[in-house]
């Protein structure tokens, strides 16, 4: 079962995320996050790392054990998915728009133990 979710600011949607059963048959991940967004306007203030966790708590909750997700090598949110605990895995070629692009694969390889990690790390208040 997969989740989405939606953080809104002002009543207005300003970031979603959604993750789930893993979609290409990859058999050293069970959960894939599929996409994690936020206006720019948005960043920096803690909501990615809040629906990051609602995903993982999500996937721990329905019985997934691992996750992934593929990120575009040159997108500066692979930092986020390191500070998220995300180890890049593997690498790969994709063609976007006619335009020949590589993509990172993150892994959490034990999602119990990534949700204590935010869990013991989150803010308090």
């Amino acid at each position: 079962m997969a989740s989405n979710l939606e953080a809104k600011g002002n009543g207005n949607i300003v970031g979603f995320a959604n993750g789930g059963k893993e979609r290409s048959g990859d058999t050293d991940y069970d959960g894939e996050l599929y996409a994690i967004y936020l206006l720019a306007s948005h960043q920096r203030q803690g909501i990615g790392r809040a629906l990051f966790h609602r995903i993982v708590q999500h996937l721990v909750e329905t019985g997934f054990h691992s996750m992934r997700i593929w990120v575009l090598a040159d997108n500066p949110a692979c930092h986020f998915y390191e500070l998220m605990g995300g180890v890049p895995m593997r690498k790969q070629d994709v063609e976007i728009g006619g335009k020949p692009l590589k993509e990172i694969g993150y892994g959490w390889a034990h999602l119990r133990a990534t949700l204590d990690g935010l869990l013991k790390n989150a803010p308090s208040g």
